[in-house]
């Protein structure tokens, strides 16, 4: 027999952010204790509004299922004497485990025979074990802030303030919070608040959606778009696809109602992203676009209510996003009366990070760091100055009142300003774009000047918090720096970048020592800790990209400071595996380099003290796989050159077959494990086959 599970937290206001991770946590959590628990169910939903995470389990078993274990005894031939009378050994065993001696069973074990006791557990009645699960997943369950209340100690991502528990029609005796489960539930805050009570699970969702809660989270979504699409084409107009925004919405409120506001058409004059950001990030509104893309004096809002009164709503939306543009366009008007050069000093009021400076210090930084990369690039010389203009000015618009007010509008409004100033398009482009990408997936710099200066803005902040001792540990990671570290990774792969991560690292570290300041740590330890925390990035991009782990770990092994490098290895060598010539060159790699790790430290081979021909074969081909490979390598073709490489497995083959390596004489010891040292070089410039699985 089966009954469905409501469990239900009623709690004030999660804030939306930590809903969906919460729901996954407690499918999760409850899947995994059912199995621990060993009761059967025929499916597990979450379900969450901002006040309530939900878990509904249907088909639930009514009793455990029996637990059966087998526990190994003594060895047949010890646990009885040859004329079948036990002995002291399996009396003890018997005893021990709660059995009789004539209920024990015979195994054979890896060809010997051994005596088991098998001991049946009944299943207890659900009722008696779900207490101790359902206050297990409560306990289970993480949030990025949690808080305490009330002289508790229990900490949760808000107060717990009700509990629902019903197996069936039967209240689950369970304290939560110091709040005893019952089966009642409230609705909507303000429509219908309840109590209400709930006759048993499968009434759960019914009594809620009539009390003006959708509590399915998964429907709300599909309710709330659709009404804004709707809502969009009644007002000759359309809205673009935002799920983040979407997903924000939908566990800000219980019952969606969608309506349509307007705004002054003037405001259309404003640079679009000063008319977008007040009403999408601070007002969580929809903006409607004509089918030319251009910005309609329209925009949609979602409410937490039904359609009554929705006029007297629109309004105060209206009211309230008029004020907001109101401010935006006046913030737009004072601040183009300074030029955007003309504030640069005063990001000195700006403290970049107490033990490194202020902005204008960054700034200074980014400027010396963007021409080192010119050249480091191999970039054109002439470009050197818009790079140190672009530089000069990315961060000035910091300072300006429109990025005060509206944060996420750095660098956007800067490209504006600088337009408005009249400096160069590639300047304007580069001041935009030197934060992107903005986060993992976001669009990347297709300006050269956004690219370098990006990428000096990144190594910058990054060498100066290692080097200042701020490295991330955990979830702890304030000044984002892995967000940083994958910024750069990104562009270094996606743009095919080639730089030595070791010599920008180098050149970051030397920018602070110009400046004046001293960074905590020494170049080397920063060198170190830097590089391994690109090079985790640098993992986690290949692996998405679907490159095998151990293909990632052979060509990271063979060096990482060329991060394009590696990628362009990383594929090619994934592909190698699938020729004929892999299988080749692995074995030969794989004899030459189980030998030469033997030799403990490094030799010079002399080709005059070379002997035997199989010697002279190896040490000839490898001359000429050398002479096909070197330049399949400078090109990048790493996969041309494998193959070449893989003409090496015969005559490695022969020479392994025909001497010696490790002969009694040292001198020819020594140049044979050189000869081995020097194949092995070759091919590690691609991976370190060793590391690969066969």
């Amino acid at each position: 027999m089966t009954r469905d599970l409501i469990f239900e937290l009623g709690t004030e206001e999660i804030p939306a952010r930590f809903m969906p991770g919460a729901l996954e946590q407690m499918a999760d959590l409850a899947g995994r204790l059912l199995e621990e628990y060993r009761l059967k169910y025929r499916q597990v939903t979450t379900y969450g509004t901002p006040r309530r995470l939900a878990l509904y389990i249907s088909g639930l078993a009514e009793v455990q299922e029996e637990r059966v274990q087998e526990i190994k005894g003594p060895p047949l031939k010890a646990a009885f004497t040859a004329d079948g009378q036990p002995t002291k050994a399996v009396l003890g065993f018997a005893r021990n485990n709660g059995v009789e001696v004539g209920e024990l069973v015979t195994r054979s074990i890896s060809g010997g025979e051994y005596v088991f006791a098998v001991k049946k557990e009944a299943g207890r009645p659900a009722p008696e074990v779900l207490p101790d699960l359902l206050l297990a997943v409560v306990n289970g369950l993480s949030f990025p802030k949690p808080m305490r209340w009330g002289t508790l100690d229990m900490r949760f991502a808000r107060p717990i303030r009700w509990v629902l528990a019903l197996f069936g029609e039967d209240v689950v005796p369970l304290e939560v919070a110091g709040l005893q489960a019952g089966r009642v539930t409230y609705g909507h805050r303000f429509l219908a608040p309840g109590p209400h009570e709930v006759p048993a699970a499968p009434a759960y969702l019914q009594v809620l959606e009539k009390n003006y809660v959708l509590v399915d989270q998964h429907r709300r979504r599909k309710l709330i778009w659709e009404q804004v699409t709707q809502l969009a084409a009644r007002e000759g107009g359309r809205v673009e696809e935002d799920p983040d925004l979407l997903e924000e919405i939908n566990y800000l409120l219980e019952y969606p109602t969608a309506l349509a506001g307007r705004f002054n058409p003037d405001y259309l004059k404003l640079p679009q992203e000063v008319v977008i950001t007040p009403m999408r990030d601070h007002q969580r509104y929809f903006p409607v676009w004509n089918d030319r893309g251009e910005l309609l004096p329209v925009f949609i809002t979602v409410h937490n209510g039904t359609a009554d009164h929705v006029d007297i709503i629109g309004r105060g939306n209206e009211r309230v996003l008029a004020a907001r543009l109101a401010d935006a366009a006046f913030f737009y008007r004072e601040d183009q009366k300074i030029p955007l050069a003309g504030r640069v000093n005063k990001l000195a009021e700006i403290v970049f990070q107490e033990s490194l400076g202020t902005m204008l210090d960054k700034t200074r930084r980014i400027m010396r760091l963007s021409r080192l990369l010119v050249a480091e690039l191999d970039l054109p010389g002439d470009m050197a100055a818009v790079v140190t203009r672009t530089a000069e000015l990315a961060k000035a618009d910091l300072v300006t009142s429109m990025v005060y007010e509206f944060p996420e509008l750095q660098g956007i409004m800067g490209s504006y300003y600088a337009a408005h100033d009249g400096e160069a398009a590639e300047v304007c482009r580069g001041i935009r774009q030197h934060y992107w990408p903005r986060f993992a997936g976001d669009r990347l710099p297709d300006s050269l000047m956004g690219m370098v200066v990006g990428l000096a803005d990144r190594l910058d902040t990054l060498v100066g918090c290692f080097g200042a001792g701020l490295v991330p540990t955990g979830s702890q990671d304030p000044y984002a720096l892995r967000r940083q570290a994958t910024g750069l990774v990104t562009m270094a792969v996606e743009l095919d970048l080639k730089f030595s991560l070791a010599e920008v690292i180098t050149a970051a570290y030397e920018g602070y020592k110009e400046g004046g300041i001293r960074l905590a740590r020494d170049l080397d330890t920063v060198q170190e800790q830097l590089a391994a925390f690109c090079r985790q990035r640098l993992e986690h991009l290949l692996d998405e990209k679907g490159i095998r782990f151990d293909v990632i770990q052979a060509c990271l092994a063979a060096g990482s400071d060329d991060l394009a490098g590696v990628y362009h290895r990383a594929r090619e060598l994934n592909a190698f595996r699938e020729e004929e010539g892999f299988a080749a060159l692995q074995t030969a790699f794989t004899r030459a380099f189980n030998l030469a790790r033997q030799a403990g430290e490094r030799y010079v081979l002399d080709p005059g003290k070379l002997k035997e021909k199989v010697e002279f074969d190896l040490y000839r081909a490898l001359e000429e796989v050398r002479r096909l490979a070197r330049p399949k390598l400078e090109a990048g073709s790493y996969l041309e050159a494998l193959k070449a490489m893989a003409l090496l497995r015969e005559p490695i083959d022969a020479f392994f077959d025909g001497v010696l390596v490790m002969a009694p004489e040292r001198e020819v010891r020594t140049n044979r494990l050189a000869l081995l040292q020097e194949v092995v070089d070759l091919v590690f410039q691609v991976a370190d086959f060793s590391r690969l699985v066969p």
